[in-house]
Order: structure tokens, then C-alpha cells, then sequence
């Protein structure tokens, strides 16, 4: 098993246009750019890497996302206006990590999931980027997916001792999971940087690719979108609309 190889689902979208669009999530959705202006536009972002995940058959990350996200939107406009102290605070902070934190973990999940590593090298060659940087985001793209299956199979073995969430051996979560997961992360990390420079990602020779990348109909569509979210929020900044 190449451990550098990604099974990736059918992309609608180029590996630029994701990471343009990640930017865009973490810039108005995470950091909160534009503020009241870019209200609707905010509210965009947040299910856009939604309907992505369902283009790329990811069925279970997108009903968690709608039901999540409808539940903080109805909590946050009918319910906190109505509370006061500790409970209004706690009800923020709720619909304030669903809301803020979740788009960028959903749209860096569609990223991941539907680019395989050689797509990616790609599109940072097409945009030259220095191999400095390009060659951990690389790494990276594989050590969370493997990160995570050693995480659930440990999960599985746990369960099978018993030791889990309302479980006779509850208290032993953390020496059992936490360290196992520990030593598999710096392992993983450990083989991907080798499988790395096995591939020759670090090499002075240009490296060729044999994947097609490039921008199509739904690519075009998608800066046309936030391009124009964009220079409403800057036309309402301006208070010329």
C-alpha cells in the first residue's frame, strides 16, 4: 500500500478553487471579515462546503452539517434574544463554535477527501509555490486521514476491553487511547516524511504529473459567487448599497 496515495472521491472543483475557497470560509466565516455586512454572504459560506460533501457523495458530514447549523441558526435568532446571564452566554458560545469553527473543518474535509496527492502537487506547481511549502501541506494531506483510521481502530480494540464512555473501565480512557494515539501519530508522521523523499517530493529535478487539473464550468461558477459576495460586502462597507 502506497501510504502517500489518497482514495479520493470525483472532485467538481480544482484543487485551487477549494483552497481559494478555504480562504474565503476562514476569512469572513472564522475571523468574522465585513461583519453585519457580510451577513448573507457568511451564511453562504457556511453551507456551500455542504452541498460540496453531497457532490462527493458524503452524505453523513452533510445531514450533520444541515442539522447543526439549522439548530445554531433557530437557537441564535429565536431562543438566545429571550435569554439573559449564564444561559444567553452559554447558548453564544454554542451557536458561536457550530457557526464559526464547523465551515472550515467541513470545507478542509471536502479539500482532503477529494484531492489526492498529486492533484494537489499540481496545483501548487501551477501557482508556484515553493517546495518548502508544498511538500508538508503534502505530507499533511495524508497523516489526517491515516491519523484517523488508527484512531478508530483503536476505538474498536478499547471497546472490545471495555474501556469507554459509560463503561467499567471508563477511567482508563485516557492512558489507553490517548497514548496509543500519541506514539501511531509520531510513526505516521515518521513514514509519510519518508514516503515523501522516497517519491522524490524534495528532489532539484521538476517533477511531472500524470493526473489533469484544471478549471470547468463549476470553477468559474464559484469565483463568479465570491466575487460577487465579496464586492457587496465591500459596496456595503462603502455604504453604497
Amino acid at each position: 500500500m502506497e501510504i502517500l496515495s489518497a482514495t479520493s472521491k470525483k472532485s467538481v472543483l480544482d484543487p485551487r478553487t477549494k483552497l481559494i475557497l478555504l480562504v474565503f470560509v476562514s476569512v469572513f466565516v472564522l475571523g468574522n471579515a465585513g461583519g453585519d455586512w457580510a451577513a448573507e454572504f457568511r451564511v453562504a459560506l457556511n453551507y456551500l462546503p455542504l452541498f460540496l460533501l453531497l457532490s462527493a457523495r458524503r452524505f453523513k458530514p452533510f445531514l450533520f452539517g444541515v442539522f447543526f447549523y439549522t439548530f445554531a441558526y433557530v437557537f441564535a435568532m429565536l431562543v438566545m434574544p429571550h435569554c439573559t446571564g449564564f444561559l444567553n452566554f452559554l447558548i453564544l458560545a454554542m451557536c458561536g463554535i457550530v457557526l464559526r469553527f464547523m465551515p472550515g473543518v467541513f470545507t478542509g474535509m471536502y479539500l482532503v477527501s477529494t484531492t489526492t496527492v498529486s492533484e494537489f502537487m499540481s496545483a501548487m506547481e501551477r501557482i508556484h509555490m515553493p517546495s518548502q511549502i508544498t511538500i508538508p501541506l503534502s505530507v499533511m494531506f495524508r497523516f489526517f486521514p491515516t491519523v484517523m483510521e488508527e484512531a478508530s481502530s483503536i476505538n474498536k480494540a478499547m471497546a472490545m476491553r471495555d474501556i469507554r464512555c459509560g463503561g467499567t473501565k471508563a477511567f482508563q480512557m485516557i492512558e489507553y487511547r490517548l497514548i496509543p494515539m500519541m506514539t501511531c501519530s509520531v510513526k505516521i508522521g515518521q513514514e509519510l516524511s519518508a514516503a515523501s523523499l522516497t517519491r522524490g517530493l524534495g528532489g532539484p529535478g521538476k517533477r511531472t504529473n500524470i493526473c489533469k487539473i484544471g478549471f470547468g464550468f463549476w470553477d468559474y461558477f464559484t469565483f463568479i459567487a465570491l466575487g460577487a459576495g465579496l464586492a457587496i460586502t465591500i459596496l456595503r462597507g462603502f455604504k453604497v448599497i
